[in-house]
C-alpha cells in the first residue's frame, strides 16, 4: 500500500491542490437557501437550478423512457421545482425582486406539480394524490 507521500505525488493531487491554490474549484450551492446572505449569490444558485430544472423537462420529453425512469425524473423535477421556490423567497427577503406566480392554484399547504407527459404516459397522477377533471 502507498504511503500518505506517494500518495500526496500522484499527478491528480498535484492537480487538484493547483486547482485550490488558483481558486478555480466550483462553488456549491448552499443546502439551504437560509444559509446565503448575498443576494447575488442567492439569484446565481436559483439560475442554476432553473437550468437544472430545463434540462430535466428535455429528458422527460424522450417517448423511449420507461415508465420508473419518467417517475424519477418527475420525482426530482418537483425537488427542484420546490427548492426553487425555497431561493425565490430567500432572494425576496435579501430585498431582491419577487419572483412569485400570481394566482398559483395551491390545495392546502401544497401546490400541484407535475410534468404534463407523466399523466398520458403512465395512466396516474403521480403519488396518489387526486385526479383533477
Amino acid at each position: 500500500m502507498a504511503r500518505n507521500a506517494e500518495k500526496a505525488m500522484t499527478a491528480l493531487a498535484r492537480f487538484r491542490q493547483a486547482q485550490l491554490e488558483e481558486g478555480k474549484v466550483k462553488e456549491r450551492r448552499p443546502f439551504l437557501a437560509s444559509e446565503c446572505t448575498e443576494l447575488p449569490k442567492a439569484e446565481k444558485w436559483r439560475r442554476q437550478i432553473i437550468g437544472e430544472i430545463s434540462k430535466k423537462v428535455a429528458q422527460i420529453q424522450n417517448a423511449g423512457l420507461g415508465e420508473f425512469r419518467i417517475r424519477d425524473l418527475n420525482d426530482e423535477i418537483n425537488k427542484l421545482l420546490r427548492e426553487k421556490g425555497h431561493w425565490e423567497v430567500r432572494i425576496k427577503e435579501l430585498g431582491g425582486p419577487d419572483y412569485g406566480w400570481p394566482g398559483v392554484r395551491q390545495f392546502g399547504s401544497w401546490a400541484w406539480t407535475y410534468t404534463p407527459l407523466i399523466k398520458p404516459c403512465c395512466g396516474s397522477i403521480p403519488h396518489g394524490g387526486t385526479r383533477m377533471t
